[in-house]
């Protein structure tokens, strides 16, 4: 029966602090049944162990998700927008939820929140936008 138990001078995969990364690693202490410090074979630099990182899963960054969701929230809303009434956006005026917005930039958008005294969250076609307000 094979001991499962690491020993000095067994090999071991670690984090390497100077390479960034997992490599193979020489046991050079133990501390009780785990490694205390190891030595990396790639760059020989001795330092404390790491265990190796554990790559994350693939997966939709949450930016994306948000950017869809706000589209969808765009495409419900737009409709029942009477864009005649949108006023010419301005960091010098003052806004209100629910308020229709014309920027030069960003086309027609709707007020969704006030943010603090100066600042109102906008909803434009592209997406969310923090806008500068009196």
């Amino acid at each position: 029966m094979q001991s499962t138990t690491p020993s000095t001078g067994d090999r071991i995969e670690a984090r390497c602090t100077k390479c960034r990364k997992n490599t193979d690693h020489t046991i050079v202490t133990m501390a009780e049944e785990v490694p205390a410090e190891v030595q990396c074979s790639a760059c020989n630099r001795q330092h404390k162990y790491r265990p190796p990182t554990v790559a994350k899963p693939p997966g939709l960054r949450q930016s994306l998700l948000h950017k869809d969701n706000e589209r969808k929230e765009w495409e419900l809303l737009r409709p029942n927008m009477n864009t005649a009434k949108a006023t010419e956006y301005s960091m010098h005026d003052a806004y209100k939820a629910k308020a229709l917005i014309k920027h030069p930039v960003f086309g027609i958008g709707l007020v969704q929140r006030v943010i603090g005294s100066q600042k109102v969250e906008v909803l434009f076609e592209d997406g969310k936008k923090t806008m500068r307000c009196k």
